[in-house]
């Protein structure tokens, strides 16, 4: 796994890296882990950002990307077709549109899948996600419809392989040498377990940086849940629900109630 035979692979690999370390997460956009993965992640970029650059891969089955059937674009808007591959075509499509519509559609597609219950393999709900992050919808259809994608996808997997990384979630640490070997870690731990890591990767004490304002916040992130709230401030869930409450109040924000969360976002006038 040394990060020498990936350098052609990774457009974000080069010789000089303004971050000590590199972070490859392998996730599945239908996976019930990877999804529960993403709070931690949250935390990680809010307090430890300025130590690690972050890059999110798919490890999707190339088989059912092979036998994806692309969407015609003469009735692309109106069409109905479902696969399994769709939800990862659609978050390809999206990383053309730049990282943070890549991250932002992921954190979509996980609350579609698990807290709004919707099909996610549907062609049409992932145009729905693209419009309600304010993508190009054009291009998102464009992108979604071009071999472009599909060779995206064989890059994800390329580097799974290099990487032998055989499930997701999974982390994969790099330091700022290039001839050492990356650190895998399978599955999901707890956040100290990623902070243990990350210190011993850098090799001196890291420490976290100030939260940001709960405006800032959620002007990074597009929808928080409570608990987020309350891990990224240490504070009890109450007192985030307080905090939450008078944003609310201050009509900055909007409560989206489910059925086993309550989700806050920037309110858009």
């Amino acid at each position: 796994m040394n990060r020498e035979t990936l350098v052609e692979s990774s457009a974000t690999t080069s010789a000089s890296l303004s971050k000590p370390i590199e972070i490859y997460v392998f996730v599945d956009p239908l996976c019930m882990n990877s999804w529960a993965l993403q709070p931690l992640l949250r935390r990680l970029q809010v307090e430890y950002d300025r130590y690690f650059t972050l890059k999110i891969v798919l490890r999707t089955s190339l088989t059912k990307t092979n036998a994806c059937c692309f969407v015609n674009m003469d009735d692309a808007k109106a069409c109905d077709k479902s696969h399994p591959a769709f939800p990862s075509i659609a978050l390809k499509a999206a990383e053309f549109q730049g990282k943070r519509a890549a991250f932002r559609f992921l954190s979509k597609l996980f609350e579609y899948t698990y807290l709004k219950k919707r099909n996610v393999l549907s062609f049409s709900v992932l145009v729905e996600i693209a419009e309600s992050l304010g993508l190009d919808v054009d291009e998102f259809i464009l992108d979604f419809s071009s071999h472009h994608v599909l060779r995206s996808l064989q890059v994800d997997l390329h580097l799974a392989n290099e990487m032998e990384v055989e499930d997701a979630p999974s982390f994969v640490f790099f330091n700022e040498n290039i001839e050492d070997e990356g650190l895998k870690v399978n599955g999901l731990y707890s956040y100290e377990i990623y902070e243990q890591i990350l210190e011993e990767m850098v090799g001196y004490e890291i420490t976290p940086d100030a939260p940001p304002t709960l405006d800032e916040l959620f002007q990074r992130f597009d929808s928080l849940s409570t608990l987020e709230v309350a891990e990224i401030y240490n504070i009890p869930e109450k007192s985030a629900e307080r905090e939450l409450k008078k944003q609310l109040l201050l009509q900055k924000i909007e409560r989206l109630p489910l059925s086993n969360m309550t989700l806050w976002r920037k309110r858009h006038s």
